[in-house]
């Protein structure tokens, strides 16, 4: 049994997001349309293996969101989401 946790915290997401968004998106904020658990992206654990990047809940574990790069295009699933809200520049 490993003690050691399969994911990352939402920062190790923080530049293909920042690449797509054009901002930082870990202090973006959401709610997890599953638990209504509120956080930041910075707060979600972040699967980076697979083919993509996946963001799950930190509360229940739910996929909030999907990203996958191909060389054409970026795929994005944010259905885990009640609402993404971005902070404006100053």
């Amino acid at each position: 049994m490993s003690l050691t946790p399969d994911f990352l915290d939402g920062n190790a997401a923080a530049g293909d997001l920042e690449s797509l968004f054009g901002t930082d998106m870990t202090t973006a904020s959401g709610r997890c349309s599953d638990c209504s658990k509120q956080m930041v992206l910075g707060q979600t654990h972040a699967y980076l293996d697979g083919p993509g990047m996946v963001l799950r809940c930190p509360g229940c574990e739910s996929v909030l969101l999907r990203l996958v790069r191909s060389p054409a295009e970026i795929w994005l699933d944010a259905g885990g989401l009640d609402y993404l809200k971005i902070p404006t520049p100053a």
